[in-house]
């Protein structure tokens, strides 16, 4: 967070090519796709394992301010279908974002069942490994759900680790969304994990195919 009293005034110069300055996030750029997803989600009677199919596509945007506040990032869209179906199983869209000046890793995310969430972590620019957080009810790094998940299904915190994996080019994630489900004393945890393989390169950001 900028501390100081100007918070109008804009960094300058800054440097437009954002797959130069994405830190951490420089090995998620790019579309991928992950064949072996593994899904634990809340049924009436119990826990169920789900299997799934993930294509995800990340790509740069030109860099971003807040005042003296500079941000590069991806912006991702997530689809997820069931193995052998075509019918979409979950759908995402929202920004990674990166502040070099804070070694910070911002995540928003959109869903169309009505939640968003924007959660963060402190990393270092050549970290292979990260975890993020967002907690319903805070006033930043909070979740917000439309009525009826807020009442049936009320998501209280979520928790993303990535992991690159430089060996092989992949990355992994896993993923805990906790949800207070109406019914149940305890809270439910709503698991996802999978391994992501690169199938396209990113398209440099729009600022930086204009200076080439």
């Amino acid at each position: 967070m900028n501390d100081t009293q100007d918070i109008y005034t804009e960094p300058y110069p800054i440097d437009t090519d954002t797959l130069a300055h994405l830190g951490p996030l420089r090995g998620m750029a790019g579309i991928w796709q992950g064949t072996r997803g593994l899904d634990v989600k809340p049924k009436a009677e119990g826990p169920k394992k789900q299997a799934y199919v993930e294509r995800i596509e990340l790509q740069p945007i030109d860099p971003q301010t807040n005042g003296p506040q500079l941000l590069y990032g991806l912006r991702y869209h997530t689809h997820i279908t069931k193995p052998d179906q075509r019918k979409t199983y979950h759908e995402q869209v929202g920004y990674w974002l990166w502040e070099p000046a804070t070694g910070s890793v911002i995540h928003t995310l959109s869903i169309p069942r009505g939640l968003v969430a924007l959660a963060s972590g402190q990393t270092t620019a050549d970290a292979t490994t990260f975890e993020l957080l967002a907690t319903q009810g805070l006033d930043t790094f909070g979740i917000c759900s439309a009525p009826f998940l807020h009442h049936a299904f009320k998501t209280t915190e979520f928790r993303i680790t990535v992991t690159l994996h430089p060996e092989d080019g992949t990355w992994s994630y896993e993923q805990d969304t906790v949800m207070q489900i109406q019914g149940r004393d305890e809270p439910f945890h709503h698991t996802d994990r999978n391994v992501l393989h690169k199938i396209a390169e990113p398209t440099p950001n729009p600022l930086a195919q204009r200076s080439v």
